[in-house]
């Protein structure tokens, strides 16, 4: 008996909070300040609508934009010191001499020499611009027809000491 006592009340006091919401005044919506629009209502819950058909307007504030911060000027960057391996002067083999010269030189510039060969030769692919066809003196360097640049520099190390 006494439960049944605790449960009636609960059951009341939900009714009592609606109709409490239903005569409740609107609250005010505060926005931020955005250039010429206005932020939009939101939609109340289907258990609200009719406390949302009943209740005055909703006010709409709006706030001042927050300053803007100040531009951090970086530091001036180091400059990178390279890599004492890439500078390295390596004497390429007789078949790539054929194309960068006999001189030794560092990994870096047999690449930038490699790459000029192919351009001033039209070597790179017309449709895949990251393929290379090989000629005559790349078959030797590359012992294949076609190759992609990303595989180019692996095939080169072979060719230098």
């Amino acid at each position: 008996m006494a439960t049944a006592k605790k449960k009636a009340p609960a059951k009341k006091a939900a009714p009592a909070k609606k109709a409490a919401a239903k005569k409740a005044p609107a609250k005010k919506v505060v926005a931020k300040k955005a250039p010429a629009k206005k932020a939009p209502a939101k939609k109340a819950a289907p258990a609200k609508k009719a406390a949302a058909k009943k209740a005055p307007a909703k006010k709409v504030v709006a706030k001042k934009a927050p300053a803007k911060k100040a531009a951090v000027k970086k530091a001036p960057a180091k400059k990178r010191t390279p890599n004492a391996a890439f500078m390295k002067a390596l004497t390429p083999s007789a078949a790539l001499a054929s194309i960068v010269g006999n001189n030794p030189l560092p990994r870096t510039e047999v690449v930038s020499k490699l790459w000029a060969y192919i351009k001033k030769n039209k070597l790179q692919d017309a449709v895949n611009k990251r393929m290379i066809n090989a000629d005559a003196k790349l078959k030797e360097v590359f012992n294949k027809a076609q190759v992609s640049m990303f595989e180019m520099a692996g095939l080169i190390g072979k060719h230098l000491k």
